[in-house]
């Protein structure tokens, strides 16, 4: 484990889009680094993590900060009093995994040799990974391999899966490699299993779904001229916060066909770094957890 393993992805960057914001709720603590540096930048923070365990690294990681750490899913968080009372004018969100969780073996959301196929990120509620994999029929299978996992072969694996099940149920990592292997061929190795492992937790923690519902709530919920800002590691995610934040920044939203616009007639935000902003050289080279990240931002239009 390298002194980097923990580390915010686009701390900088992160921290830049927010500046100004004086309120600022944290909707993925993780670790509590970006939280951190908001705060050092002189906001106050609400910082939030559905992860137990998160909640109580990310509590110590910022004592004797103006940060409050609380248990509460970021889909959730518009609708919690507390949040809405604290009126933000900003909101991060550092979407995926943070380290601690890959790196404790007993989550499950590792290929190493053993690991439980668990994978959820919450506080033990939901089905697990196993569970899944064990009970989902093949087109669904095959369904989230392709459309998370990118995977070519989706129903040659889903067949290999269901085939493997039948004689032993799928309890461990090693299960889900070799199945992968079954398919892929044994030149398969670390790409191939942590793209399909993240297409499986995708799944599981409801990851796509729980995003389409948290945007809306938590633009809603910003003030004026606020920033919202967003981090995502999966093509998927990436998709949903890209055409959400262009939606916003459009003044027409009418079909085509339509002669004269009947919508909102304005745009309810401004693009901040259009085309999204990737990790520097210097930091892929430190931290090879940011090389899929993408980070986005939009500012809500003034009252």
């Amino acid at each position: 484990m390298t002194e980097f393993a923990h580390a915010p992805v686009l701390l900088a960057e992160s921290v830049a889009l927010l500046a100004g914001c004086r309120r600022v709720i944290d909707g993925t603590v993780g670790a509590g680094g970006h939280s951190r540096a908001l705060a050092e930048a002189g906001a106050e923070v609400i910082a939030l993590d559905r992860d137990p365990a998160a909640v109580a690294a990310a509590t110590a990681s910022v004592a004797g900060l103006p940060v409050r750490v609380m248990l509460c899913d970021f889909a959730d968080a518009a609708q919690h009093p507390d949040v809405r009372a604290f009126k933000p004018d900003g909101v991060l969100l550092d979407l995926g995994l943070s380290s601690p969780q890959i790196d404790d073996e007993s989550r499950g959301f590792t290929f190493r040799t053993g690991a439980p196929l668990d994978m959820r990120m919450g506080s033990g509620s939901g089905f697990t990974a196993a569970e899944w994999l064990n009970s989902a029929d093949e087109r669904e299978i095959a369904d989230v391999f392709h459309n998370y996992g990118d995977e070519r072969k989706a129903f040659q694996l889903a067949r290999q899966i269901v085939k493997r099940r039948a004689n032993a149920a799928f309890t461990v990592s090693d299960d889900l490699v070799g199945a992968i292997r079954g398919t892929l061929g044994p030149r398969s190795g670390p790409p191939e299993f942590a793209r399909l492992f993240q297409a499986v937790r995708i799944v599981v923690n409801g990851e796509l779904e729980r995003l389409e519902r948290a945007l809306p709530d938590l633009f809603e919920l910003l003030s004026p001229g606020g920033v919202m800002a967003v981090i995502a590691y999966h093509s998927g995610e990436d998709r949903i916060v890209k055409h959400q934040f262009r939606d916003w920044a459009r003044s027409c939203i009418c079909p085509p066909e339509l002669p004269v616009c009947v919508c909102r007639g304005k745009p309810l935000g401004e693009l901040l770094a259009k085309q999204g902003i990737e990790a520097k050289p210097k930091e892929l080279a430190r931290n090879p957890r940011s090389r899929s990240a993408r980070l986005r931002a939009i500012r809500k239009a003034p009252a």
